[in-house]
């Protein structure tokens, strides 16, 4: 069935279906549907018991017609090339959406991180740079933090790539901690880009955000982020979250300390007492005026599109609604802010985080946050005048803003 099609034919299919509603040159659409180089390599790794493990990684440049690529590194069991690809695609809209000069990559490597030591880790950290040092680079691809990837890590990659080069070069990766070149603001810039991001929907659908309620569907970065600056930023009432293990609901609404402190003690949000344990199933489909998809991919599908009762979708998790599933959403006049606007955020300051490296010269968080609010706000509206213009769902007028760019540039290099 097609809502079984892989991370990347899902990509594929949304870059067509875009370049059917704008008439894209056949040229350029053959350039866009595939990923410019791809490295597969084997990373092995001595382990604390002595013995070496091998470990498979990857990493994908997509398209560098705008600029150096861009994208972040995964650790999961999980990974697969497809993955890696679909993402890497992604990044490349997502860059040229928010109009930052930069194209679209993505990594990762097939690890259970939780299952490693700190040694171990820093281990497998520095031999991924040893594999791709030549295939990175302040000027060629900047990676950054992603699932399971932290600061710590971003900062172990900096150091063996600047002892390899025999550089000092902070701006070879990005989402590093602040003693070494990270950026103000970084830490919640995906979900605060989404919040400036759903203050322009909110206009659109003319919803009060003071009076909104909302339910937030992951409790990682994101999803934390998106509970606490939604309150923060509009004074939104969240009357549910949920994590991997199932959500909770409250009507009053939710307290996020008291949510916290419950899931450090017990290793879920649900049982907090007070509140009612929902599955995330639940969750997607509940009447609050904003749902916040904060997990992972293909959660709103076209089995459970026609039963989503919020009027905006604001995507924080990448690809968490099918192709299938948006058709029926636009249908029911169901706002989606798509995933490569609404969390578009955390690139954009990773982006001023490589901007402050090269240039030496370091701005503020209020700074930071200000020049977000602008690059995010000028995105989502003309993502939503766009849709409005060519008679479609946001999706696909985000789409069409971000291919045109990158065909332009692509034209303007003379590749086709």
């Amino acid at each position: 069935m097609a809502e079984d099609l892989d991370s990347f034919d899902i990509a594929l299919k949304q870059l067509e279906k875009a370049a059917k509603v704008m008439k894209l040159d056949n040229e350029a659409l053959e350039i866009l549907r595939e990923p410019q180089q791809i490295l597969q390599v084997s990373l092995p790794v001595k382990m604390d018991n002595g013995k070496v493990k091998v470990f498979k990684g990857f990493r994908v440049h997509y398209n560098n017609a705008r600029g150096p690529t861009k994208g972040g590194i995964r650790f999961h069991p999980d990974e697969t090339l497809s993955t890696v690809k679909a993402l890497s695609a992604w990044m490349t809209w997502k860059t040229a959406v928010v109009d930052i000069p930069l194209g679209g990559a993505k990594g990762g490597v097939i690890c259970n991180p939780k299952e490693l030591s700190v040694g171990e880790l820093e281990r497998l950290s520095r031999a991924y740079v040893r594999a791709f040092a030549d295939f990175i680079g302040p000027e060629i691809d900047v990676p950054a933090p992603d699932v399971y990837t932290t600061p710590q890590i971003m900062a172990w990659m900096m150091d063996e790539y600047e002892t390899i080069k025999r550089v000092s070069a902070p701006g070879v990766i990005t989402g590093k901690p602040l003693t070494l070149g990270g950026s103000a603001g970084r830490g919640d810039a995906t979900a605060k880009g989404g919040m400036y991001v759903l203050k322009v929907g909110a206009k659109k659908k003319g919803i009060d955000l003071s009076k909104a309620t909302v339910a937030v569907q992951g409790f990682g970065n994101a999803g934390q982020f998106a509970m606490t600056l939604v309150k923060e930023h509009f004074g939104s009432k969240v009357v549910a979250i949920s994590d991997t293990k199932g959500g909770i609901y409250s009507e009053k609404g939710l307290n996020f300390d008291e949510i916290l402190k419950h899931k450090q003690k017990t290793g879920s949000v649900q049982g907090l007492p007070g509140t009612k344990n929902i599955s995330n199933e639940e969750l997607l489909e509940l009447g609050v005026d904003v749902l916040i998809p904060a997990a992972i991919e293909n959660q709103i599908t076209s089995k459970n599109a026609s039963k989503i009762k919020a009027k905006i979708v604001l995507e924080l998790a990448n690809g968490p609604t099918t192709p299938e599933a948006d058709e029926i959403l636009h249908k029911n006049n169901v706002l989606v802010l798509p995933d490569f606007l609404a969390n578009a955020g955390g690139v954009t300051v990773s982006y001023f985080e490589w901007v402050q490296n090269v240039g030496g010269y370091y701005w503020t968080r209020e700074e930071v946050y200000e020049k977000l609010d602008k690059k995010m706000t000028v995105a989502a509206e003309a993502v939503l005048s766009t849709a409005e213009k060519f008679k479609t769902d946001p999706r696909t007028g985000a789409y069409v803003i971000s291919i045109q760019r990158v065909a332009d540039a692509m034209k303007a290099r003379g590749w086709y």
